[in-house]
């Protein structure tokens, strides 16, 4: 009778944290933080049909990196948590704290007992309402939860992104000088990134109870070349649902199937 192999525990913890460490990694950042009026969220994303950022519930909004369909996963089950929640008790009763709690207790268990962790690190924000702050919950690939109190940074080089934000990070900016500063924490001394290469969106107290808005790659543009867009284009609901009809395209197309966008 053979003997089975025998590998300590602490080894099997280091080999699947560094396998979730390496697949997340591949995936492009993003950033999260507070500004004056909301919650804005900003991603390295060429792709417009395979999003890191969606709506999760009135003020709720969820966002991924890592391996797409792993962290799309996820964002299903979010929202139909929310929606039976909401549902069976009241709208008010959902909020981005119980739904980043399930996540951090699924994703712990997954690593814990599962052969393979999920290559993921999501984010739950949640827009305050009645004198309550804005709340950014960042959970690790392990179930590790952390509260954030002024930004947080997803992905690879967060270290590096988040010292270069960090530097240059202001509490009450206008959502034009939060994009442009999160755009310029992303792409680093040595890049530049256009509208094509982004996805941002906000959670907005302008933008009444459905507070989450895509912002649409001409106003992007303008913000970028420094011009606020006028108030019509910036709060027309046709703006905010239109869609770019760029496509994903080349190595990165694949690494939001493979191992994230």
């Amino acid at each position: 009778m053979t003997m089975p192999f025998y590998v300590a525990p602490e080894q099997v913890m280091k080999d699947r944290a560094e396998y979730a460490q390496k697949g997340i990694a591949r995936g492009r950042s993003l950033i999260a933080t507070a500004y004056a009026d909301g919650v804005l969220i900003v991603a390295e994303n060429p792709s417009r049909s395979l999003h890191k950022i969606s709506e999760i519930y009135d003020r709720i909004a969820f966002a991924g990196v890592g391996k797409y369909n792993e962290y799309d996963q996820l964002r299903v089950a979010g929202v139909r948590h929310a929606d039976t929640k909401g549902f069976a008790f009241s709208r008010e009763d959902v909020d981005a704290r119980s739904l980043a709690n399930l996540y951090a207790q699924y994703l712990g268990n997954v690593f814990t007992h599962e052969m393979k962790p999920l290559e993921v690190e999501i984010l739950v924000a949640e827009l305050g309402a009645n004198g309550r702050p804005d709340q950014l919950y960042h959970v690790a690939y392990e179930g590790t939860i952390t509260d954030e109190d002024r930004f947080a940074v997803l992905g690879g080089e967060a270290e590096t992104i988040s010292e270069r934000f960090a530097a240059d990070w202001q509490p009450d900016r206008d959502r034009a000088e939060a994009i442009r500063a999160a755009v310029k924490a992303l792409a680093g001394p040595q890049r530049t990134l256009g509208p094509n290469d982004l996805e941002v969106a906000v959670l907005s107290r302008e933008n009444g109870r459905r507070a989450f808005r895509r912002i649409t790659d001409g106003e992007l543009a303008q913000i970028l070349e420094g011009v606020e867009p006028s108030p019509a284009e910036a709060s027309s609901p046709a703006k905010a649902a239109e869609s770019s009809p760029r496509t994903s395209g080349g190595a990165d197309d694949q690494a939001a199937v493979e191992s994230g966008g």
